[in-house]
């Protein structure tokens, strides 16, 4: 099953993603995805990890700002595992993997093709896991629109990666103002 949760910057997703999880099953691997380039992202990594622990819930914690796709292939693959015993997995966030992958391909001419391979990839890849994932994503596409090439690029990207992510979910929900509420069992099908 998958679980997509979105929202804008500190709309309060990251928070009911994980007491989401908690409800769900008796431990989860929380996937990070962030990288700390400077002080200030340390000391929100720092943060969001202490609120874990506080939790008191039982999470493995894997640091993974590049590999995710590979890191749950050989989960997959490396363990006899059926969706009963599957590991329930909350990643966080991929917003921030998106970012990391389209830096790594920063200045090819065929970057935005590399980085829509990559994201379907991801897609192909949670539709074959047999356990639970949660994903937390931001939404980026109701701000303004960048004034720089690199950043309209990251929005598009963005919106790609979402939507080919939520058509994929049981479950999406939007988080604003820390209030979650269900969109895919609403959505309107014409």
């Amino acid at each position: 099953m998958i679980t997509l949760v979105t929202g804008g910057a500190r709309s309060g997703k990251s928070s009911f993603a994980e007491k989401l999880c908690m409800s769900k099953s008796q431990e989860a691997v929380y996937i990070a995805t962030a990288q700390a380039f400077d002080e200030e992202m340390k000391e929100r990594i720092a943060l969001h990890q202490l609120q874990r622990i506080q939790a008191n819930y039982p999470w493995r914690n894997v640091e993974e700002p590049f590999q995710l796709v590979k890191l749950l292939n050989e989960w997959r693959e490396n363990s006899v595992i059926e969706e009963d015993n599957a590991p329930t997995v909350l990643v966080d966030c991929l917003t921030l993997w998106l970012s990391n992958i389209l830096l790594s391909f920063e200045g090819r001419k065929d970057m935005q093709e590399k980085v829509k391979a990559e994201i379907l990839h991801l897609v192909e890849t949670i539709q074959q896991y047999p356990g639970h994932l949660i994903m937390v994503t931001n939404e980026v596409g109701n701000g303004i629109v960048p004034e720089y090439a690199l950043g309209r690029v990251f929005r598009d990207l963005a919106g790609f990666m979402n939507q080919a992510i939520a058509k994929s979910s049981s479950e999406v929900f939007l988080v604003t103002v820390g209030i979650p509420i269900e969109l895919k069992s609403r959505e309107y099908k014409l």
